[in-house]
C-alpha cells in the first residue's frame, strides 16, 4: 500500500503570511516570494489554495531547483510559477480554457517577461500523447510533473488518467518527482507502482508523491511484461 501521512489540519494550521486579496493568489517561496498573481475567479479553475500550496511545496520544494516542471491541467498557473520561484529550471503548463490561458500569459509577463516558461493552450491529455510521440524533444534533466485534474476525472475518465500517469513515468529520467492531486474518492492505490508513493490529505485535498528510482523502473517493467 501506498506510504500514508495526514498532513497539517489546514483548519486549524494558519500560515504566517497573510491571505492574498480577492481573485488574488500569492505565490509563497522563492525568489517571487510575497507577489501576488490573478486569478479571474471562474468556476472552470480550480486553484490549489495558498496554504495547500504552501504545504506541498515544503515537501517538494527542495526538489525542485534545476529541474523541468510540467504543470498539466494548469489552471491558474500558480504550481509552476511557484517552482519557477524556486529554481526550477523551466516549466510547461498546459491549460485548455482559453480565459484561464491568458491569465496565465499575463503573470509571466507580471513577473518576469523572461521566465522559461512554455503555455499550451490544450487538453492534457491530448497534449500529454502527443509529447510521448516526440522523445527527441524530452528534456534530459529531471523532471516534477504535476498532475492535478479535476478531482471527478479520477472517476469519469480514470483508465486516461491511470494511463497517462504511468507512460510519463515510463520516459521520466531518473530522480524525476511526481505529484499527482485528488480528493478522497479516489484510491491512491490505483497509481502505478503504488508501495511507492507517499500520501498525505490535506482536505479536501490528497497529495501523493514519488520520486523515480531503479526500483521504479524495474516495477514499470515487470508489470509491462504481465
Amino acid at each position: 500500500m501506498p506510504g500514508f501521512k495526514r498532513g497539517k489540519n489546514l483548519n486549524e494550521w494558519k500560515s504566517n503570511r497573510a491571505e492574498a486579496g480577492r481573485g488574488k493568489l500569492r505565490i509563497v517561496g522563492g525568489k517571487f516570494r510575497g507577489r501576488q498573481i490573478e486569478y479571474s475567479g471562474d468556476q472552470v479553475t480550480r486553484p490549489m489554495k495558498d496554504n495547500i500550496r504552501e504545504a506541498l511545496f515544503n515537501l517538494v520544494g527542495g526538489w525542485v531547483k534545476g529541474k523541468v516542471v510540467f504543470d498539466l491541467f494548469a489552471g491558474t498557473g500558480a504550481i509552476a510559477l511557484e517552482a519557477l520561484s524556486r529554481g526550477a529550471s523551466k516549466a510547461f503548463l498546459v491549460e485548455r480554457h482559453i480565459p484561464t490561458v491568458r491569465i496565465i500569459n499575463e503573470n509571466v509577463q507580471s513577473l518576469d517577461p523572461d521566465l522559461p516558461a512554455e503555455i499550451a493552450s490544450s487538453d492534457s491529455f491530448f497534449w500529454v500523447r502527443q509529447f510521448l510521440k516526440k522523445p527527441e524533444t524530452h528534456p534530459t534533466e529531471p523532471w516534477v510533473v504535476f498532475w492535478c485534474p479535476p478531482y471527478a476525472f479520477f472517476e469519469d475518465r480514470l483508465d486516461e488518467v491511470l494511463v497517462a500517469i504511468e507512460s510519463l513515468l515510463q520516459v521520466a529520467p531518473d530522480d524525476s518527482i511526481f505529484v499527482v492531486e485528488s480528493d478522497s474518492r479516489f484510491d491512491s492505490s490505483r497509481l502505478p507502482c503504488p508501495t511507492q508513493w507517499t500520501t498525505r490529505k490535506y482536505a479536501p485535498a490528497v497529495v501523493s508523491i514519488l520520486k523515480k528510482s531503479d526500483e521504479t523502473s524495474r516495477q514499470l517493467d515487470h508489470d509491462s511484461d504481465v
